[in-house]
C-alpha cells in the first residue's frame, strides 16, 4: 500500500485521484499532523508518496513514477501521444501551478492593500491567459488529450478550485468547464475528496 502525505485541497488531491483511477490502495496522512514532515521532504511541500522504503517528492515526478509501475490508459505507452501526455502534465505542474502559486505568495507577502490588489490583478491576467491555452487545446474533446482522462486533466481540475480563495476573477472557457465537470464526476475524484473530508472530520 502507498502512503500519501497531503494538505487539504492541495495538488496532492490529484495524486490521490490518480491512485484511485488505477485502483491502487493508499493511506493518506495530513502533513500538519506530522511533526517531522521535513524529514520526508525538506521543502515542506506535498505531495509526498511513500512506497515501501522509497520516499518520493514532487507531484509530476510522483505521477510518472506511479504510471511507470502500473499498466494504465491514463498515459499512452509510446509515440507522440505519450510525449503529448507528458507535456500536458508538465504544463499543468510547471506552468499553471506556479501561476496560481503567485496568488498564495501575494496573499502572505504583500501587506499594502493597493499593491496587493494590483498584484492579484496581474496574477489573474496571467492565469487567465493559460486557461485560454487549455481551452483551445481541449476544443470539442471531453478531456485535454481526447476522450480519456489524463493526469493533466486531474491536476488542472484541482488547481481550478484555488481561485475561490482570492479576490480575483478567473475565467474558465466553456471547454475547460466541461473538462472540469467530467473530472469532478469521476468516482476516483469523488473518492479522493471524500477521503480528505473524512480524514479531517476524524481529526477534529
Amino acid at each position: 500500500m502507498y502512503t500519501l502525505y497531503y494538505s487539504p485541497g492541495a495538488c496532492s488531491l490529484a495524486t490521490q485521484t490518480v491512485l484511485h483511477e488505477l485502483d491502487l490502495p493508499v493511506s493518506i496522512i495530513d502533513k500538519s499532523s506530522v511533526h517531522n514532515f521535513n524529514d520526508l521532504n525538506p521543502a515542506g511541500t506535498v505531495p509526498v508518496l511513500v512506497d515501501g522504503d522509497t520516499v518520493l517528492n514532487e507531484g509530476a515526478a510522483i505521477l510518472l513514477y506511479i504510471l511507470g509501475k502500473t499498466e494504465n490508459n491514463l498515459l499512452p505507452a509510446g509515440g507522440p501521444e505519450r510525449q503529448a501526455g507528458i507535456e500536458a502534465i508538465m504544463f499543468a505542474n510547471a506552468t499553471m501551478h506556479p501561476a496560481y502559486g503567485r496568488l498564495f505568495f501575494g496573499a502572505g507577502a504583500i501587506t499594502d492593500d493597493a499593491a496587493k490588489e494590483a498584484y492579484f490583478e496581474q496574477s489573474a491576467m496571467a492565469i487567465n491567459k493559460l486557461w485560454r491555452i487549455i481551452d483551445a487545446r481541449i476544443g470539442s474533446k471531453n478531456y485535454l488529450l481526447g476522450d480519456t482522462v489524463s493526469p493533466a486533466d486531474i491536476l488542472l481540475t484541482v488547481y481550478a478550485n484555488w481561485g475561490q480563495y482570492f479576490p480575483v476573477t478567473i475565467e474558465l472557457g466553456q471547454n475547460t468547464e466541461r473538462m472540469i465537470k467530467n473530472v469532478q464526476a469521476r468516482d476516483s475524484y469523488k473518492k479522493a475528496v471524500a477521503a480528505e473530508t473524512d480524514h479531517a472530520s476524524k481529526a477534529v
